[in-house]
């Protein structure tokens, strides 16, 4: 079994070494928009899975997803041979690259929260101005002399004093 802390630096090397070579070295124009997220290795060590994101040109620009990964997928030979280099470990972990789909989670879960605020909205809107159907509720009625909360025959009412 490998030492976690190791594994944890190692990930953290791993994604310090991809992330300074997309920007600096490697200059495939595929590569502009992606940012290295994190980085996870397998407990032998063999396998390192990094988790990258991928930014349009502008805010509004939707982000080229198939061709950051055809790019990484390019760069995956150069980018093992750096990590190689950059670790100084006796087996270079293979690298596998994924999108990180966590903004797109949270994207949707705000979406999700926004609508049940909305809905939310509605049904207060639309309690606010109801009125009960039928009757008055005879359960909330108070018989005289009595609260509402202790009906005839329950509490110290019946006792007498000391």
């Amino acid at each position: 079994m490998v030492d976690q802390a190791r594994a944890r630096r190692l990930e953290k090397r791993i994604s310090a070494i991809v992330a300074s070579a997309i920007e600096r070295e490697i200059k495939d124009p595929g590569l502009a928009g992606v940012t290295i997220v994190d980085a996870k290795v397998t407990a032998d060590l063999h396998d390192a899975t990094v988790y990258y994101t991928v930014m349009g040109p502008t805010l509004e620009d939707e982000p080229d997803l198939e061709g950051a990964a055809a790019a990484l997928d390019r760069a995956k030979g150069v980018l093992r041979t750096k990590v190689g280099a950059g670790t100084g470990v006796r087996f270079t972990p293979t690298l596998t690259f994924a999108r990180d789909t966590t903004s797109d989670s949270v994207h949707r879960m705000d979406e999700l929260l926004a609508r049940a605020r909305a809905a939310d909205a509605d049904v207060a809107r639309v309690r606010q101005g109801a009125t009960p159907a039928g009757e008055a509720d005879p359960y909330r009625l108070a018989v005289a002399g009595q609260s509402s909360a202790e009906p005839e025959g329950f509490g110290d009412g019946d006792r007498s004093e000391d």
